[in-house]
């Protein structure tokens, strides 16, 4: 496992590299900026209280691997999330709402052809669930799981699998069908993460993970890259809950940091390409910081 050094005042903490493969994945997305890597410090965070939260909102959801874990662990009794993309919003509302048993047995049995595969996305009049089920089939076939426009399919992939590399349809049927089992905790909402979060801005009781878009790669990865960061930053300040900001380690965010008085602290990942970097997280306190290196 590789290592980071930290340093804090005169204090130096060793910080572990997450290996993702160590941790349950329960999204049906290949999610670019994904938070697999940061369950161990998010199950902490959530834990600081030593109860289980009474909400959890998660404004950009994204992929919802935080929003899952925490309602598979029983980590919170209510969990809300928040997307505005259509396309990944079409996803969670009908694995949550609609039509899930009709999404994963439309996966696992799709012939995973270039032919169909254009002839599904070229399909005319889509309802929400065939909006569903090209996001998922874009995702898993697009070149890094990008479906921001300029995005295209996978050529040679592993092992010169091609589109065929990271579609495994009996194991996205499999998370699909099972997240059946803990959607009575979770609530999702097609919308604007700063209206969701100026709600429930005096929501004592509430802890926001708060995942926004890359200020850098963003435009690139997403299709609503471009947000308001300072004002994010303005509103987080305002919270009365408990919250959780990340965002690329960048002079930009700790300057917007420092200015809104947001302690924060740097952790280590590895990107997709196996390239060591580290990222911000922006806390309310922290407390509960130090128990993550016994994680």
């Amino acid at each position: 496992m590789s290592y980071q050094l930290e340093l804090f005042g005169e204090e130096c903490i060793e910080k572990p590299i997450i290996n993702v493969s160590s941790i349950p994945q329960r999204s049906p997305f290949r999610y670019p900026g994904g938070k697999t890597w940061l369950i161990p410090t998010v199950r902490q965070w959530l834990k600081q209280d030593n109860k289980t939260v009474n909400e959890l909102i998660e404004p950009f959801v994204g992929g919802g691997i935080v929003s899952l874990t925490a309602a598979f662990e029983d980590m919170a009794d209510h969990i809300t999330m928040v997307e505005k993309d259509e396309e990944i919003a079409a996803v969670w509302e009908v694995i949550l709402n609609g039509k899930n048993k009709w999404l994963a047995d439309k996966i696992n049995s799709f012939d995973l052809t270039t032919d169909n595969v254009i002839t599904e996305l070229n399909k005319p009049d889509k309802q929400i669930h065939d909006i569903a089920f090209c996001t998922i089939l874009r995702n898993r076939i697009y070149h890094g799981g990008i479906l921001a426009k300029g995005s295209g399919m996978i050529k040679n992939g592993e092992n010169g699998r091609g589109i065929a590399s990271r579609w495994y349809p009996k194991t996205l049927h499999d998370r699909i069908t099972s997240i059946a089992y803990v959607k009575e905790k979770l609530h999702f909402i097609t919308g604007d993460a700063f209206e969701i979060m100026e709600q429930n801005i005096n929501n004592e009781s509430a802890y926001f993970f708060i995942d926004p878009p890359y200020t850098v790669a963003g435009k690139r990865l997403y299709t609503y890259s471009e947000i308001e960061h300072e004002r994010l930053f303005a509103l987080t300040a305002k919270l009365k809950g408990r919250f959780m900001l990340t965002y690329d380690n960048t002079a930009e965010i700790r300057q917007l940091a420092d200015r809104y008085n947001l302690p924060y602290r740097t952790i280590p990942m590895k990107t997709t390409h196996h390239l060591e970097k580290t990222e911000i997280i922006i806390s309310d306190n922290f407390t509960w910081w130090r128990s993550n290196l016994n994680n």
